[in-house]
């Protein structure tokens, strides 16, 4: 029986038929180049990318079947649930079919550049890290950003990422809201089993539980942010009051 892959690559789906494809092989490319060419230098067999697919209607979950055939057997995974059940649960459901040492969580609507994963990877090995975090907000010397964002969504991100490290008493993770980090699995499944919050308030409590871990290393990266090309934002109204709740919450429990 073939070794288990050292990294996994999680990504939650929704109506995202036509960037899947694209993510595979960005993230084939990015992982198996040699890292003099900006890569991770990894074999096919070190990854795997686990999608969880929440009964998209637009035929995702057949999409990624017909991938998985043109990947080496067992690289690509499809992970299905019934419904749209949340975020924290879609990475609790995509950690149960993962096999990696090391899981990277990722938007599948290619808004996080997979060229950076291998970025992360090395600053992991580098610093010993625990949790390595993409972050539009500076991070390793700055260089991070968002592009094809209006003003007013560049402010409202800002000031959520302000507002909640102002008030949680944060300050070695600059983007608590951003979704894109690599973590040793033992410390991802420890964290999901007390993250309390859903939605996009998961990536802050995460982070939140980080900071107040004590001995925990962590390190940043800076990406830059692009907004997605194919399919709706599910940001909306909702997960806005979602994000605030989560933040009270975590000002009273935490």
């Amino acid at each position: 029986m073939a070794p288990p892959p050292t990294y996994s690559v999680i990504v939650p789906t929704y109506n995202e038929r036509e960037n899947v494809p694209i993510l595979a092989a960005l993230l084939a490319e990015a992982l198996e180049s040699p890292r003099e060419r900006g890569g991770a230098g990894l074999a096919p067999a070190d990854w795997e990318l686990v999608v969880v697919d929440d009964a998209s209607p637009d035929g995702t979950a057949a999409t990624v079947r017909a991938l998985a055939r043109c990947f080496p057997p067992g690289q690509i995974v499809l992970a299905e649930r019934p419904s749209k059940l949340g975020l924290g649960s879609a990475y609790r459901h995509g950690l149960a079919h993962a096999k990696g040492t090391w899981v990277a969580l990722m938007d599948a609507d290619l808004s996080h550049p997979p060229r950076d994963l291998p970025r992360m990877i090395a600053e992991a090995r580098a610093r010993g890290a625990d949790v390595v975090a993409g972050t539009r907000y500076g991070g390793g010397g700055g260089g991070g950003g968002v592009a094809g964002w209006d003003l007013r969504r560049k402010l409202t991100s800002r000031g959520a990422n302000v507002l909640a490290s102002a008030l949680l008493g944060t300050s070695r993770v600059g983007d608590l809201t951003g979704a894109y980090r690599l973590y040793r699995r033992p410390l991802l499944e420890a964290l999901l089993a007390q993250v309390a919050s859903t939605g996009y308030a998961f990536q802050m409590e995460a982070a939140a539980r980080c900071e107040h871990t004590p001995g925990l290393v962590i390190a940043e990266v800076p990406i830059v942010f692009v907004d997605r090309l194919y399919g709706c934002s599910k940001l909306g109204s909702a997960e806005i009051w979602l994000f605030l709740r989560g933040l009270l919450r975590l000002l009273v429990t935490l």
